[in-house]
């Protein structure tokens, strides 16, 4: 059967993803969340910490077990991978993790590393001339030729990032999962990171999802936008439409507490509190203790996304 141009890249329909601890019901971290990447389209997927972000990213990857729903990758169920060599079809997908400390082996030099996912790539049957060097994705992610011979632990942190997405690259990727790859960035690299992201995402036709709790970051390379709120997808659009005329009432918190050049952009006062406890979340809504416009029967029903993109009773009809 010959693959349909038009269909997603990545499809993840009604994702449930939950942990198990002694003695207690399970904490579902992820709770029935659908969403799609495109080829050639950057997604930004953002919340507030604590509301399952990274654990979708590591399900996307398969390094977490799902309870429920599913999750394919160019047509191909992405099943936890639970021994050392995962299937060639699914090396496709290649992550970009959140330490750049922690991700990159320190005995190992530079170019090794970024070496295993050329090999990768010409394993899934790449052929030779579309294979590339090193020292070419080096060059590529604006690091000298010359860094292949040095160890992680002679770069900065944002260099180290660069080596990651180098070597996530070298694998030819169809799809890159940025799980908050800038978060532990100084200020001047993060906006430089994620621009290099996007731009060779883009470039080579592969999508991207970037998951991130910087907003500004996040309007400036993504395509679509998916807001997240403890376990579940509160709004979803095109990046410019939801900035522009945010809908569901944590959305509209979110991009208030954006900093302003004025110094602007605080917590509205009337969103009170933390994230819940994904273990015990509130009844119906999950945002109704938090949110202002809260009204009877938001603590027991949960709204669903409806077609405008956006799960909220405000908008149901």
């Amino acid at each position: 059967m010959t693959p349909d141009p038009t269909a997603p890249l990545l499809s993840v329909d009604d994702l449930v993803v939950q942990y198990h601890r002694p003695g207690a019901p399970p904490t579902r971290a992820v709770a029935g969340v659908s969403l799609q990447v495109r080829a050639g389209e950057v997604v930004g997927l953002v919340g507030e910490s604590g509301c399952g972000k990274s654990t979708l990213a590591r399900a996307v990857c398969g390094l977490t077990a799902l309870a429920e729903g599913r999750i394919t990758y160019d047509g191909t169920p992405v099943r936890p991978l639970r021994v050392r060599r995962r299937e060639l079809a699914l090396t496709g997908i290649q992550m970009v993790f959140q330490d750049p400390y922690g991700s990159l082996n320190p005995r190992r030099r530079v170019g090794s590393q970024i070496a295993d996912g050329i090999r990768t790539a010409a394993g899934r049957g790449e052929s030779a001339a579309e294979l590339t060097t090193p020292e070419d994705l080096l060059t590529r992610v604006g690091l000298p030729a010359s860094a292949a011979e040095r160890y992680p632990q002679e770069f900065s942190g944002g260099q180290r990032q660069r080596i990651a997405i180098a070597r996530a690259l070298g694998a030819r990727p169809r799809l890159l999962v940025g799980d908050e790859p800038i978060s532990a960035l100084d200020a001047s690299a993060q906006l430089q990171v994620a621009t290099l992201m996007r731009s060779l995402a883009v470039e080579s036709g592969a999508g991207l999802l970037f998951i991130s709790h910087d907003l500004s970051v996040v309007r400036l390379i993504a395509d679509r936008i998916a807001v997240m709120y403890l376990g579940r997808i509160v709004e979803t659009g095109p990046t410019a439409e939801v900035w522009a005329d945010p809908r569901h009432p944590y959305t509209r918190a979110l991009l208030a507490a954006v900093p302003k050049p004025d110094g602007a952009g605080v917590l509205p006062a009337e969103l009170p509190g933390d994230v819940p406890d994904p273990a015990d979340p509130p009844s119906g809504c999950r945002f109704h203790p938090r949110c202002p416009q809260a009204f009877d029967g938001c603590d027991r029903e949960e709204p669903q996304l409806i077609a405008g993109g956006v799960a909220c009773r405000l908008y149901a009809a």
